[in-house]
């Protein structure tokens, strides 16, 4: 893991397509900007574990079969 420090409107690249910029800092809070291109999703964390566990779970449920009695 890469750690680095950033003030206050500073920002970080990832790749040539992904700036993470710092918004605010306040106490313990950090926010930030992120500008990615549209191909790429960005989540907190929590949502993404939760539409991971949303696919896997669509992955173990069998298709409905509609059935025309």
């Amino acid at each position: 893991m890469l750690v680095l420090s950033r003030r206050r409107d500073e920002s970080i690249m990832i790749g040539e397509e992904i700036t993470i910029k710092i918004v605010d800092v306040r106490g313990d809070k950090v926010r930030l900007g992120i500008d990615a291109p549209p191909s790429i999703s960005v989540h907190r964390e929590e949502v993404f574990q939760a539409i991971q566990n949303e696919q896997t779970q669509e992955e173990k449920t069998p298709p409905h079969s509609s059935r025309i009695s």
